[in-house]
């Protein structure tokens, strides 16, 4: 699957302070998906195994996901349990992924369970966007609600839903879709972000 190149915002590249990977300087997040194209199935598979390979304290892998299409009852589930504007756009993306953490581990505390969970995520993306996906994580949504609808045991936490697909028509979208949408992408500069740079 390939990006659609003539879509207002497909050139999202960073402006970027010091040179990185391009798949890392073209990567941004949509809120437009193709309501009607189906996950790229192969591009979906290449994009879970590289959030299999991403980091693990002790190799624990604590991280989980539920992987579910647009049109299946999983889906459906995933939608109802988000919150305010996101279930406004996220039901038309191909997929919605939750990536979930296992929070112990024989009895203990894993308390590095979430950013192991982030790191899984951050590969997903970056290995989408590779291979013409375009994603968008959400923290809006009721981790409850996620846990009953997919059976999740006291020992499993939703961190993230991350929807997935291809990119929609921007011109069809409402208007203050379109507008976050081709607001330009900003980050503060490194020198805000280091306390210490000795």
């Amino acid at each position: 699957m390939s990006m659609t190149l003539d879509h207002p915002a497909s050139d999202h590249r960073a402006d970027v302070d010091a040179p990185i990977l391009d798949v890392m300087a073209e990567r941004w997040s949509t809120r437009v998906f193709d309501p009607e194209t189906p996950i790229d199935e192969e591009a979906l598979r290449s994009a879970l195994e590289a959030a299999r390979w991403a980091p693990s304290a002790n190799n624990t892998q604590p991280w989980r996901f539920v992987v579910a299409r647009r049109g299946g009852t999983a889906h459906a589930a995933i939608v109802e349990a988000l919150m305010g504007f996101n279930r406004s756009w996220a039901a038309d993306a191909a997929a919605l992924v939750v990536f979930a953490t296992t929070t112990s581990l024989d009895g203990k505390p894993l308390g590095w369970a979430s950013y192991d969970a982030g790191q899984a995520a951050a590969h997903f993306t970056i290995q989408a966007h590779a291979s013409g996906l375009h994603t968008h994580q959400m923290g809006g949504f009721d981790r409850e609600a996620i846990a009953r609808a997919f059976g999740f045991g006291d020992d499993l936490a939703a961190v993230t839903v991350m929807a997935v697909g291809a990119l929609g028509d921007i011109e069809a979208a409402p208007e203050a879709l379109r507008e976050r949408e081709l607001a330009p992408r900003t980050r503060r500069p490194i020198a805000e972000t280091l306390i210490v740079n000795d």
